[in-house]
């Protein structure tokens, strides 16, 4: 027999291998997790490799972990020339069939091979060979004779007193975590314990490995009647079927997506959360938790390896029910899924942007529609390709258009800066502004998405910038660590005392960041605490819950922050909201760019007003009569978008059209510019065949025909940055009305992509449906 095998590396399909006929002999290796070496076993069974399941494949000169994708009786070569199997890991698929079809077509949408695809949606210990199942942690607990033995510890012995009551109280085993976070001494009574034979050690999963969450009380649970309309739509859904659930910010989303959960859990069935930013997650399962008590499961990049592992394995072992994750969760084998939500479905993150550039709300749509389930996408401010499909009958339509309990919607008004006299970015009528709330005992929120000091570091005498020896832009200065860092390669260096050029020590800090305006407001307001949040204060794990969780509190009187501040946290105190610099959106090259701050506008101002006292929202602008931005301000985000429909309807642009970006970027400026034309003329080509292909089969399919010849490809054309990382940068863009028709066209050159000569001189991507131009 022989199997088609997905390993890592630029393989447009899977690699052959044959199985040796002495399966009878064939032993896994050991795969031991981390055990100490007395629990160490090997695996005695022999069996034969499934679809679905890992096996080890030499390579070359080295040994892969793949995925069995495919087995047959027949090979497309000699036999003899194939490798054989090294080792079979799994002895059942760690994949079902509807997982498998879900990476099948990720690779063929996105055009990435199917290995590179598993390798994304593997944890690192099992793309390494390690066991599925993951160690359990030991606990402690009493036995029948323990339980009676108070009697026996002497009154002296204090520390096997205090372990004694704790373990008759908590009344089951507990881990080292929960005894470390109790007890200052415990191991040697533990182990006299032992020795008495009044407690027994257990193993627990290794979900109580993970630090335990503090207990809460079930919060009171009562929608409103719009909420309610959402939760009974989606739970009355009998397979699949896709919504889209619009609300403003405050509504209550997640109140709603924990209406569903909890019905959906009652069934039997587990549910997959999907959340933009790691920093949300700590709250967002804090909340989860303390409603439905019961633990749930966290996928993101910001767990360790043994983590990533755990929380996969539990979800794949139904031992817990919710997954709540990141992009990368969505492609989490589970027991038995049975709802899909992704909440802030707008939000850029979504998307992956290297490597395997899919996008997880895609993909969520796609395995729920494999899996035949529901999926709720919720967002206050959709993406217009999810508005499109709303509007359009795809997806169905729910809406929250009235904020939870209390709380209005805040007033939100222009400020015309022309002419006024700015510090640091803040007009004088804000400032006014800020001190008349502040004084009224609200909290006030400054909005600026650029950290650090100032953007550009300019020597006053001659001119002198600081620019990134590697990109073609300007490095940030950090005065806070007197550091000069571009944002775009992660170059760093001290700031210089002296001029480079003309040996000049007086320099002129130009531009607005937080850091700066952090230092201003200090000085305006000396006796009220400012609070500011950006990637630089929140480098350390852990750094923006307790940021955001100060806030909150309302232990800060002035929230200074970038974009990490806009989404989902709840600021009940936040009266003021000032939006400092949002022109920039209105004029950018990049076509989503007036989306973007759309939508980023939304975001932040739903920070005001989420409690008993109502907010108010200020957006400073040179553009007061921007026809969007009047739109958006005096009708909402709803009008605001309809309206940008119709603009890219008339410009040929997404929704209406399709496309696939290609770059290719090199240290030799030309090579890339070289790859991309070579590309061109091979799509040129492409076209035409496919064309006469149509042509010569039926005259009639004069529809099909007409889509081929709406094939465009535009470029190559330098990246917006030209130089980025010491690399000359160019792109090339593919676009149609037919998707289908253009996925096919673009397969035409597919190959010439990994073989050309010019291929191996650059490092080039695919990025199908892409959101960003840079």
């Amino acid at each position: 027999m022989f199997v088609k095998v997905a390993v890592p590396g630029p393989f447009l399909s899977p690699l052959d291998y044959r199985i040796q006929a002495e399966t009878a002999d064939y032993k896994t290796e050991t795969l031991a997790l981390d055990l100490e070496p007395e629990e160490s076993t090997e695996p005695t069974s022999s069996f034969l490799p499934v679809i679905g399941g890992r096996v080890k494949v030499p390579f070359r000169n080295k040994s892969l972990v793949g995925i069995v994708m495919a087995m047959s009786e027949d090979a497309a070569v000699d036999s003899k020339k194939l490798k054989a199997l090294e080792a079979v890991i799994d002895e059942t698929p760690i994949f079902s069939a509807q997982e498998m079809a879900l990476l099948n077509w990720a690779s063929h949408y996105y055009h990435e091979p199917i290995g590179n695809v598993i390798q994304t949606a593997l944890p690192k210990r099992l793309r390494e060979g390690k066991t599925v199942e993951v160690a359990g942690v030991p606990a402690w607990q009493l036995t029948e004779t323990g339980r009676e033995a108070e009697k026996q510890i002497s009154s002296r012995a204090t520390q096997q007193k205090a372990l004694w009551q704790l373990l008759q109280t908590q009344g089951t085993a507990l881990t080292a975590d929960i005894l470390n976070r109790s007890l200052n001494q415990w191991r040697l009574p533990m182990k006299r314990f032992q020795e008495q034979g009044w407690v027994t050690e257990v193993e627990k999963s290794c979900l109580h490995a993970m630090p335990m969450r503090e207990k809460t009380a079930r919060p009171g649970h009562i929608l409103n009647a719009e909420q309610q309309v959402a939760v009974e739509t989606v739970l009355a859904t009998s397979g699949f079927d896709a919504f889209l659930l619009e609300g403003v910010t405050g509504s209550g989303k997640t109140e709603v997506y924990l209406g569903m959960i909890e019905s959906v859990i009652a069934q039997g069935k587990q549910v997959l959360v999907l959340v933009p930013e790691i920093g949300l997650t700590p709250q967002t399962v804090k909340r989860f938790e303390a409603y439905l008590q019961a633990p749930v499961a966290v996928m993101h990049s910001g767990l360790n390896d043994k983590e990533r592992h755990c929380a996969w394995s539990l979800v794949k072992t139904h031992q817990v029910n919710v997954l709540l994750g990141t992009r990368s969760a969505i492609f989490t084998p589970f027991a038995e899924l049975g709802l899909c939500i992704m909440d802030e479905e707008h939000d850029l993150s979504f998307k992956q942007q290297d490597g395997f550039r899919y996008s997880a709300r895609d993909c969520l749509v796609r395995r729920a529609q494999l899996e035949n389930v529901p999926v709720v996408l919720g967002s206050a401010t959709p993406s217009l390709e999810t508005l499109h499909n709303a509007l359009s009958g795809r997806y169905r339509h729910l809406h929250l258009k009235q904020r939870a309990g209390q709380a209005e919607m805040p007033e939100v008004q222009l400020l015309d800066v022309r002419g006024q006299v700015e510090e640091e970015g803040v007009s004088e009528p804000l400032r006014e502004l800020m001190e008349k709330h502040l004084k009224a005992g609200g909290q006030v929120l400054l909005f600026l998405n650029r950290r650090g000091f100032a953007p550009v570091l300019m020597c006053h005498d001659c001119g002198w910038q600081a620019a990134c020896p590697s990109c073609d832009a300007n490095m940030t200065f950090h005065q806070q660590v007197n550091e000069l860092r571009c944002h775009h390669c992660g170059y760093q260096t001290k700031a210089p005392l002296d001029c480079p050029s003309c040996g000049s020590a007086s320099f002129t800090k130009i531009g607005q960041g937080t850091e700066r305006l952090e230092a201003l407001v200090q000085q305006w307001f000396p006796d009220f605490k400012t609070l500011r949040v950006d990637r630089d204060t929140t480098r350390n794990k852990g750094q923006m819950m307790a940021l955001t969780e100060q806030a909150s509190q309302g232990h800060a009187d002035i929230l200074i922050g970038t974009q990490m501040l806009a989404k989902g946290h709840h600021f009940p105190k936040v009266t003021l909201v000032g939006l400092l610099d949002i022109d920039q959106g209105l004029f950018s090259c990049d076509f989503r760019a007036v989306e973007r701050m759309a939508q980023l506008v939304v975001q932040v101002s739903g920070r005001a007003g989420r409690g008993e006292k109502p907010g108010q929202v200020v957006i400073q602008t040179h553009h007061p009569e921007h026809p969007l931005l009047k739109v958006l301000v005096e009708q909402g985000y709803e009008a605001f978008a309809k309206e940008a429909l119709k603009g890219r309807e008339q410009a040929d642009l997404p929704p209406y059209q399709y496309q696939v970006l290609l770059r290719a970027e090199a240290v030799d400026p030309n090579a890339g510019w070289t790859f991309l034309n070579d590309v061109k003329s091979a799509l040129n080509f492409a076209k035409m065949s496919l064309l006469r292909s149509y042509l010569s089969v039926n005259d009639s399919e004069s529809t099909k025909v007409e889509a081929l010849q709406g094939l465009e490809v535009f470029g190559p054309v330098s990246a917006p940055m030209l130089r980025r990382q010491g690399r000359y940068r160019y792109q090339l863009l593919l676009q149609g009305a037919h998707r289908g028709f253009l996925h096919q066209w673009l397969a035409q050159v597919e190959t010439q992509l990994y073989t050309s000569n010019q291929a191996k001189k650059v490092r080039w991507s695919l990025d199908v449906d892409p959101q960003e131009m840079s």
